[in-house]
C-alpha cells in the first residue's frame, strides 16, 4: 500500500476531500497539520498553533511553526511517505521545504502565491525558496499557474478542485414559495470578495424594478459583515438583503438551490470553486474577469462575466437575467453540462492520481 503525507489544514474542506479520494482508492493518508482537525480513517499528527492569529503577525512571528520540524521530521522518518505532498505554498510549503525529503509535491492554493511574495524581499525568498524545493507543483487554475510562474520556471500542473456531482445537483423543490426571486451568493465576506459591489448593484436593479419581490441572500461569514450591514442600511435595503450567516458544507447544494441566480463578485479569485458549484446546480452565475473565473464560466452561455468593481455591470447582468427565463434555463442546462465535462470529481482527482503514478514510477 502507497503512503502519502499530506502537510495541511485538517480541518479544511478540500484537504479533506483529497485525504477522502485518495483514502477510498486504497492508499494509506497521513496529514500533520499545524492545527487541530479530524478525518474519518485518516492518520492526523495535529499541532497547536493558533494558524488564524499566526497570520496577522510579522513575517518573523508567522513562520514560528518552523520550531516544530525537528519533531515533524521524526514523523516523517517513521511514516516514510511514498510522496510528501504540501498544501499551501508558504506555511506549509516552507515546513516540507526544511525537511528535505523526497519526492515533493507543492499545491499552490491562492494567497500564497498571490500575496504572500509580495509582502517583502524576505516573502518573495520564501516562496522562490519552496518553489526550488519542490519535485511538482500543482495550481488549481491556469491563471495561478502563471502567477506561479514568476517565482519558478518548473512546469505547473493544472488541477482543479473537482465537484461531486452527485451532491451539487438540481433540486426544483428550494426554489423561493412566495413568487420572489432570489439573487445570492456564498463567499467568505472579506474585501477581496467584492461583496459590497453586488449590494450596490442590487441596489440599482431595486430601484428600476420597484413592483418585483426581489431578494439578495449573502451567505458567509468575515470581518466585513457588519461594513456590509451597514451599507444594506444606508440604502435602505434591509427589508431586502438577508445574511445567512456561515453554511455548513452539508447545506451549501441546497442554499445554491434556492437562488434564481449566484453572483461572485470577487476583486480577486484563484479558482473559483463555488461558481463551478453554482452551476453544477443548474444556476446561473455572474463572475468577475478574475484569476480563475473566465476559466470556470462560459460566457453568455453557462453565466455572465462582468468586470470587478463594477456595479452597473453587476445589475446590468441581474437585470439581463431577470427578464428573460429562457436565457436562464438555457444556462442551468449548459453550466452542468459544462461542470460534467471539465470539473466532475473523479475526472479532476483521476488526472491527479496519474500525476501520482507518475511520481511513484520515478521513484521506483
Amino acid at each position: 500500500m502507497k503512503t502519502i503525507c499530506y502537510l495541511a489544514d485538517a480541518s479544511n474542506p478540500h484537504t479533506i476531500k483529497w485525504c477522502n479520494y485518495f483514502k477510498n482508492k486504497g492508499y494509506n493518508i497521513h496529514v500533520i497539520s499545524l492545527n487541530s482537525g479530524n478525518i474519518e480513517g485518516v492518520m492526523v499528527h495535529n499541532f497547536s498553533f493558533n494558524v488564524k492569529e499566526l497570520k496577522n503577525e510579522s513575517p518573523f512571528k508567522k513562520i514560528k511553526y518552523i520550531t516544530a520540524i525537528g519533531e515533524i521530521k521524526k514523523l516523517i522518518k517513521e511514516i516514510q511517505p511514498d510522496i510528501l505532498h504540501a498544501h499551501y505554498a508558504s506555511s506549509y510549503g516552507l515546513i516540507g521545504s526544511l525537511l528535505n525529503y523526497h519526492p515533493y509535491v507543492i499545491s499552490v492554493w491562492g494567497t500564497d502565491i498571490y500575496d504572500f511574495p509580495n509582502g517583502g524581499i524576505i516573502q518573495n525568498k520564501i516562496i522562490k525558496h519552496n518553489l526550488k524545493n519542490a519535485d511538482y507543483i500543482f495550481s488549481t487554475s491556469k491563471d495561478m499557474a502563471r502567477e506561479t510562474n514568476k517565482y519558478t520556471d518548473k512546469k505547473v500542473y493544472i488541477t482543479p478542485f473537482g465537484v461531486d456531482m452527485e451532491f451539487f445537483k438540481p433540486k426544483e423543490n428550494l426554489k423561493s414559495k412566495d413568487n420572489s426571486f432570489i439573487i445570492g451568493t456564498i463567499k467568505t465576506l472579506e474585501k477581496k470578495y467584492g461583496i459590497d459591489y453586488l449590494i450596490k448593484g442590487f441596489k440599482i436593479v431595486k430601484d428600476k424594478n420597484p413592483n418585483l419581490h426581489l431578494k439578495l441572500k449573502i451567505a458567509g461569514s468575515g470581518s466585513q459583515l457588519d461594513n456590509l450591514k451597514e451599507l444594506v442600511k444606508e440604502l435602505n435595503l434591509e427589508d431586502s438583503v438577508e445574511f445567512l450567516g456561515r453554511i455548513p458544507l452539508n447545506e451549501v447544494s441546497n442554499v445554491f438551490n434556492s437562488f434564481d441566480i449566484a453572483v461572485f463578485p470577487s476583486l480577486r479569485e484563484s479558482f473559483g470553486v463555488a461558481a463551478v458549484e453554482a452551476q453544477a446546480c443548474g444556476i446561473p452565475v455572474i463572475v468577475t474577469s478574475v484569476g480563475g473565473h473566465p476559466e470556470v464560466v462560459i460566457n453568455d452561455k453557462t453565466g455572465i462575466i462582468v468586470e470587478s468593481e463594477n456595479s452597473r455591470q453587476i445589475s446590468d447582468a441581474i437585470l439581463k437575467l431577470l427578464n428573460d427565463e429562457n436565457l436562464r434555463k438555457s444556462m442551468s442546462i449548459e453550466g452542468r453540462n459544462f461542470v460534467k465535462e471539465n470539473y466532475e470529481i473523479n475526472l479532476n482527482f483521476n488526472a491527479i492520481e496519474d500525476i501520482y503514478k507518475e511520481i511513484l514510477n520515478i521513484k521506483k
